[in-house]
């Protein structure tokens, strides 16, 4: 009895970083998570293998794809583990879930119809990762001198345009994810609107591990909800084209009665192919991941902890994205890095517990080696994740806020600001705008908002002429 009491009173909170809470407590708030970026960390990859087959090979690239996906899970359960602990210079131990980046479509799609298509292209994809993943833990070891270039203002920008480029992602997965034949259906609203007002009463109306767990909560009822809706709503609809569909919402069962109980991981299930049709604009691609990393680390230290980022924060943090997309490049799954998505639930919730978020990559883990388990989280509804997504997404929006008036808000500093969002987030959701540029040009920055912005920011935190108060801080 007394050894009992004497646990208890030795647990900490949830909101410290290297605090001591029970499993019991951090389960589920790894777990949820685990539920925000399961779909997020395999779509890239069936985006890439579905069009490489459909260019050439389909037979030999399917016959792997389900590998890959099983695959996909476990690195990122690993390297999130490194993230976490570090390995030497390795991880910056950090509250960073890492994870398949959806960055490197764009290029990767480019690099699939130059190589033709089919296994030689994805083998040429899995190269370029394997070097580029080096080149950028080469740049992790530079981030000294390159603090230089980032101070909180560009950081600042960086993950407002992280979080202002997502909130669109959030929005379409409301309605039922934007590819779904009933995108935007009242069914979908209302299931997305029911996952995010459950989620905002555990929150904001109750205490404790209710409130901490909301988000897990929220997707919960969710999957209920839809269970209900199954029972007592038509689960398809014809099209306008004559097509009969089952509506989004709709949990497919058979897809978790058909998976295996276990499996193994296969090492090297598409041998890397070494191009230089591939390699130079990936690696140029990992330049900016490094970037957007560095964004990532400061937005989560500074929503979650409330503190800037140290440099060796930064340094480990990069390393290991660099690493961690090296490591994944071996097991044929697509680069890894720091996961948005998931820095928007830590500073929501504010939960920073490494313990916890280690729970998380354990069952990323768990569920690369037992296929059903991750089957029962892949057949959630698009709708349930977009009830979290979208509160989670804007708060990485909050985060970039805190860190942009961390400096006074100079007239140098909103120039700064407001250029670099102005052009950024702006070709990011107009990239028609550079269609008449080389398709490298195009494809690098036109995919999202989050290049143009950073790269302009750096670039008149460079040139502009520094203020007074800039000039005291700096000198």
């Amino acid at each position: 009895m007394e050894k009992k009491q004497t646990e208890k009173q030795n647990y900490t909170t949830p909101y410290e970083f290297e605090g001591r809470i029970p499993l019991k407590q951090a389960v589920p708030l790894g777990l949820q998570h685990v539920l925000a970026m399961f779909v997020g960390n395999l779509t890239p990859l069936l985006i890439i293998t579905n069009l490489c087959a459909a260019l050439g090979g389909a037979e030999d690239l399917m016959a792997v794809q389900v590998s890959l996906l099983q695959n996909a899970m476990l690195v990122a359960g690993i390297v999130t583990l490194v993230q976490l602990y570090a390995v030497g210079p390795i991880g910056g131990k950090v509250p960073i879930i890492m994870g398949t980046s959806s960055g490197f479509i764009g290029v990767f799609q480019s690099v699939t119809n130059v190589m033709g298509g089919g296994v030689a292209a994805y083998g040429a994809i899995m190269g370029a990762s394997l070097i580029g993943g080096l080149f950028e833990s080469v740049l992790g070891f530079c981030i000294r001198p390159m603090r230089k270039l980032l101070p909180a203002v560009v950081t600042g920008t960086v993950v407002l345009s992280i979080g202002l480029s997502l909130i669109g992602v959030g929005v379409g997965s409301f309605g039922g994810g934007s590819a779904a034949k009933d995108y935007g259906s009242l069914e979908n609203l209302l299931l997305g609107a029911v996952v995010l007002i459950v989620i905002l009463v555990f929150k904001h109306y109750l205490k404790g591990m209710a409130s901490s767990s909301c988000i897990l909560c929220g997707i919960i009822v969710g999957y209920i909800i839809a269970m209900l809706m199954g029972l007592f709503l038509d689960t398809t609809f014809v099209t306008a084209e004559g097509e009969t569909v089952t509506k989004a919402w709709v949990l497919n069962w058979s897809k978790v009665a058909e998976a295996d109980w276990i499996s193994l991981p296969k090492f090297m299930p598409v041998k890397p192919v070494f191009s230089m049709k591939a390699i130079a604009p990936v690696l140029i691609m990992f330049v900016v991941t490094a970037v957007e990393t560095v964004g990532d680390i400061s937005g989560v230290m500074e929503g979650g902890v409330g503190r800037e980022a140290t440099d060796k924060e930064l340094s480990g943090g990069v390393v290991c994205d660099g690493i961690g997309s090296s490591f994944a490049a071996l097991f044929g799954v697509l680069p890894n890095t720091s996961f948005s998505q998931n820095v928007g639930l830590v500073t929501m919730t504010k939960i920073v517990n490494r313990f916890a978020l280690a729970c998380g990559a354990v069952f990323l883990i768990a569920c690369g080696l037992f296929p059903k388990l991750a089957a029962l989280i892949s057949i959630m509804p698009q709708s349930v994740l977009g009830g979290a997504a979208v509160m989670m997404f804007a708060s990485i929006v909050i985060s970039g806020i805190q860190l942009v008036v961390k400096e006074p808000l100079t007239p140098r500093n909103m120039t700064i600001v407001s250029v670099s969002l102005g052009l950024g987030y702006g070709i990011g959701a107009n990239g028609a705008i550079l269609s008449q540029m080389p398709q490298a040009v195009s494809l690098i920055f036109g995919g999202s908002g989050i290049v143009p912005a950073a790269i302009v920011a750096i670039l008149l935190n460079l040139f502009l002429p520094k203020d007074n108060e800039t000039a005291k801080r700096e000198g």
